[in-house]
């Protein structure tokens, strides 16, 4: 059973994908990425394809792009196979309003055939897999992630990622699990099983309910990579490992903000993930957003493991 990272905007870039790589995620997928931006060869967007071809240990990495323009969408993702990505992803599942607006994210799924033929050109310029990011539908009218699969399936998808809200739905209620099986069923192409998966447990209920073929973590990993290691091993073996301790939640943040080198703004919110359940983190937080240098955040990290380690 394979165990991806899902794409989230600002949080999946490479130091983060690795440090979830170490913990045994198979799988894991840049930030959603403008077809559109890249090829105008937007120097932020080409900063956002950092692959893995030059690091020792080679982790499988997909590329997720998002537009609603055939020919630009298949312009990307022959750019990332030339830059030695593994995989494609197409983006039709996010609702934000600015995405929505312009046609693309989950604005694709009131587009069925424009959907087919974003795959299907996508698929066709380039040799490595293409799969597709998707939602139960629109809003609770338009519930069609069968229908969408089906198209996408029959356009050459690889595989389809199924995250069982509406577009209306954002991230709030409960992920209706018994969509993804209803995808299951309909297609022939690998499934993967998106939305609520927050622990060991969660995961291994929801293969039990859909027999999907893999499973997508998203917000359950900001600020703990280890879910992958203990999703994985309960998954093989029914053994629940246990949480990290401080001390280990210390020392991975300390590690990330080595990889960030200079992105301080952007380490923020992940020492905030990090430490936001021990003693002192309230304090912690304000003292790391006013920080200026990762050194004034690495010796807060310091100081606060010092404490967790010293409390009774």
């Amino acid at each position: 059973m394979k165990v991806y990272l899902a794409p989230m905007a600002g949080v999946t870039n490479r130091p983060f994908r690795l440090l979830c790589n170490e913990q045994g995620c198979d799988i894991t997928v840049t930030e959603m990425i403008s077809a559109k931006a890249l090829s105008y060869n937007n120097a932020r967007t080409l900063g956002m394809l950092e692959t893995n071809k030059y690091l020792t240990n080679h982790y499988p990495l997909t590329a997720q792009f998002f537009g609603r323009e055939p020919a630009l969408m298949a312009n990307a993702a022959r750019i990332a196979e030339s830059m030695g990505f593994d995989a494609i992803d197409v983006n039709m599942g996010c609702p934000a309003p600015k995405i929505v607006k312009n046609g693309e994210g989950s604005a694709l799924l009131k587009e069925p055939a424009l959907a087919g033929l974003i795959v299907e050109a996508m698929s066709k310029a380039v040799t490595i897999p293409v799969s597709a990011k998707i939602r139960s539908g629109y809003d609770a009218n338009h519930i069609n992630a069968v229908e969408i699969a089906k198209i996408l399936e029959s356009s050459g998808a690889s595989s389809i990622v199924v995250h069982p809200r509406t577009k209306d739905q954002f991230y709030h209620g409960k992920a209706d699990w018994h969509i993804i099986k209803s995808v299951k069923l309909s297609v022939e192409i690998p499934v993967i099983a998106n939305g609520d998966i927050d622990s060991p447990e969660a995961a291994r209920a929801v293969c039990n309910q859909t027999n999907c073929d893999g499973v997508m973590i998203g917000r359950a990993a900001l600020g703990n990579p280890w879910i992958f290691s203990r999703v994985k091993k309960f998954l093989s073996t029914g053994e629940l490992l246990p949480e990290p301790s401080a001390n280990d939640k210390i020392n991975m943040a300390l590690r990330h903000c080595a990889m960030m080198k200079d992105k301080i703004f952007e380490m923020r919110k992940h020492v905030s993930w990090y430490i936001k359940t021990m003693e002192g983190a309230t304090a912690a937080r304000v003292a790391i957003n006013s920080a200026v240098t990762l050194k004034q955040m690495e010796n807060i990290l310091t100081e606060l493991g010092s404490r967790a380690n010293h409390t009774p």
